[in-house]
């Protein structure tokens, strides 16, 4: 069983302990394909580490996140210029809106967030999208940018079932964690609508880790209890849930 963690942040400070033995874990439960978002400039040379160690396993993302969007936003864009240009990447990503912690910055957000897609455009490049609290800002952007050769995933979609058939329709994945094991989470509530070929998995580790989990550091071998709930919901073997979306992730980053 192959199963594919399109979204974990290994190189989160939260692993300094135990990062090899965290990624053995998930290896030894099934997980070979780990993609990997930036965040910043700052996590650069982290992520090339991290690759490094496990050239078989790693797949990079390179992009701006919104949280770190601030008055210096068009030299880390630049930063991810540069590495675009030098060396092979999966996706742009994570780039987004998030208007949760603060909304002073919004306009730079949505700038970064148009140049990052037009970037993807130029790279021919999935985006891989971060929304908190801003579904009405994304959907804006991504209608003006909409184009056969935009693509990518939503990552730790937690929006209604009108918000999923609508980002589907811009060609993104739903990405799919430990929100969908959470109570109050929802969305399994309509997911059995959604067809398995719009989802991919994700753990977004250190974060959102699944019941019975919740509360604890999050890892990528804990996507188990995310294809779990999956099965229970689409009625489908962990294997068939874990076949379909390798194959979905594989669609998105082409690897």
């Amino acid at each position: 069983m192959i199963i594919t963690d399109t979204h974990t942040h290994l190189y989160s400070n939260e692993f300094d302990e135990d990062r090899n033995e965290m990624i053995q874990r998930a290896i030894d439960a099934g997980v070979s394909r780990f993609f990997i978002p930036a965040i910043d400039s700052a996590y650069t040379h982290s992520m090339y580490d991290l690759e490094k160690a496990y050239p078989n396993t790693i797949f990079l993302m390179m992009g701006l996140h919104p949280t770190h969007v601030k008055d210096n936003y068009l030299e880390e864009l630049q930063h991810v210029e540069t590495e675009l240009s030098k060396r092979k990447f999966y996706a742009i990503g994570e780039i987004g809106i998030d208007l949760y912690w603060d909304k002073t910055h919004l306009p730079e957000q949505q700038d970064s967030f148009r140049k990052q897609i037009q970037l993807a455009k130029q790279y021919k490049l999935p985006i891989v999208i971060h929304c908190r609290e801003a579904f009405d800002e994304i959907f804006e952007i991504l209608e003006e940018e909409k184009s056969p050769d935009l693509f990518g995933i939503f990552h730790c979609f937690t929006g209604n079932y009108e918000q999923a058939l609508q980002a589907i329709s811009y060609n993104m994945k739903l990405g799919i964690g430990g929100v969908v094991t959470f109570k109050n989470g929802k969305i399994d509530q309509f997911l059995n609508q959604i067809d398995l070929k719009h989802i991919v998995l994700e753990t977004d580790s250190p974060y959102l880790a699944p019941i019975p989990l919740r509360g604890k550091r999050n890892e990528s071998s804990y996507i188990l209890n995310v294809v779990d709930k999956l099965s229970e919901i689409y009625n489908l073997s962990n294997e068939e849930i874990a076949s379909i979306t390798t194959e979905n992730s594989k669609v998105v980053f082409g690897i």
